[in-house]
């Protein structure tokens, strides 16, 4: 049989292999999964049960119209962000995936233009290669992204749409300054593009200041934000949402009803319960405490067990620290060739980062999923596999 060319394209995203292992025994510093033991199980499983139980067979139905009550709590979140979102610009969708999916949908046809960040999250470029587009790539600075960088393409080509995670980037952890945020704003209105502002990270702050969103400096209905349960409730519930224009809001959710007819009547109400009957924002005060300290020990353990030549950042949330090598070697072929047969550890490296695939030297952990043991052990089986893997590192 002949499949589409976007096929080929999707399957060679590297989306599957951060979820590569040997065996059970295997560390794992790769998937950007929350701590299993932080799901608040008993609060969801009660919540689930009052959805299920209860007199009304209609949460069973098709149903159209996605649940208000849950969309009010929703706009009353981004309020809290600066945002003043109505109910009717809430789309709810299968996890923050779906949303970056349908985005694309919506603005891309074959060879029209995408901004992203280099390196960016290797979900997004596998939802994007679907449609096709062509990529431009922006360096990624310790502030976030390269403002002229981002200006140069614009003035160059023919550009539809900028992707950026602002906050605790996946997977550099870098936030984006509140200068750059204002100025991304300004370039889309000047050069008529639409932002997807990917907000999954942004309730995981450790330390630090929490800034504007970007939707925040939105003047033009440019912007749609992507907000997320996953990282903040359970992953396996598949709920996301989106904010955007009535029009983009309309236009996505008829794309969406084409895919999948609707999100799922139970979860929405099943989370709708959850958050009138807990404190949310105490759970992920909660979630945020571990998280601080996980990442902690990882960066405390790097420090102890890398090789100086390997250098690393201290990221203030997020899921991820970033590790940088020598230019000329390949975190691909140590994880194939060395690290996971030999140590039982593996991470993300960095080639299916970049739309590129030619930057080799970098790599992604993940510090949120592993227990303190295993961020302990996983260092320092990594710091010993460099030492030993075709010394000196640096050639």
């Amino acid at each position: 049989m002949n499949f589409s060319s976007r096929t080929d394209l999707t399957i060679n995203s590297g989306l599957n292999d951060i979820f590569k292992t040997r065996d059970s025994q295997t560390i794992s510093f790769a998937g950007g999964l929350p701590d299993n033991s932080l799901f608040p199980q008993k609060e969801l499983a009660q919540a689930f049960h009052e959805v299920i139980t209860n007199d009304d067979p209609s949460v069973f139905q098709y149903s159209a119209e996605q649940l208000l009550p849950l969309r009010d709590k929703i706009t009353q979140k981004m309020k809290r962000y600066g945002v003043n979102a109505k109910s009717e610009d809430i789309l709810f969708t299968q996890g923050a995936q779906q949303a970056l999916s349908l985005a694309a949908q919506l603005l891309i046809d074959k060879g029209d233009g995408i901004v992203v960040e280099a390196p960016t999250y290797v979900g997004a470029l596998a939802a994007f290669d679907a449609v096709e587009p062509s990529f431009y790539e922006v360096p990624v600075d310790n502030d976030g992204m390269n403002i002229d960088a981002l200006e140069h393409i614009l003035k160059h080509h023919e550009v539809k749409m900028i992707y950026t995670i602002p906050d605790f980037q996946n997977p550099t952890g870098v936030v984006m300054s509140t200068a750059k945020r204002k100025a991304i704003v300004e370039l889309a209105n000047r050069y008529d593009v639409v932002i997807v502002e990917d907000e999954a990270y942004r309730d995981l702050r450790y330390t630090g200041t929490q800034l504007p969103t970007i939707k925040q400096f939105d003047t033009q209905g440019r912007v749609i934000y992507i907000g997320s349960f996953s990282k903040i409730l359970a992953p396996a519930m598949r709920l996301g949402w989106l904010v955007a224009t009535p029009k983009m809001r309309a236009d996505l959710a008829a794309l969406k009803g084409s895919t999948d007819i609707e999100t799922s009547s139970l979860t929405m109400h099943a989370v709708n319960d959850y958050l009138a009957a807990n404190d949310i924002d105490q759970h992920i005060d909660e979630v945020r405490n571990i998280y601080c300290q996980k990442k902690d020990l990882m960066y405390q353990a790097l420090a102890e067990n890398l090789p100086e030549e390997v250098e690393f950042n201290n990221p203030e949330g997020g899921f991820f620290i970033w590790l940088k090598l020598p230019n000329n070697f390949d975190t691909e072929e140590f994880l194939d060739q060395y690290l996971l047969p030999e140590a039982n550890v593996t991470f993300v490296p960095s080639k299916n980062l970049f739309t590129s695939k030619n930057v080799l030297n970098g790599a992604r952990l993940n510090f949120t999923q592993p227990t303190d043991e295993q961020i302990c052990e996983g260092c320092l089986r990594l710091g010993q596999a460099l030492k030993n893997y075709r010394l000196p590192i640096a050639n």
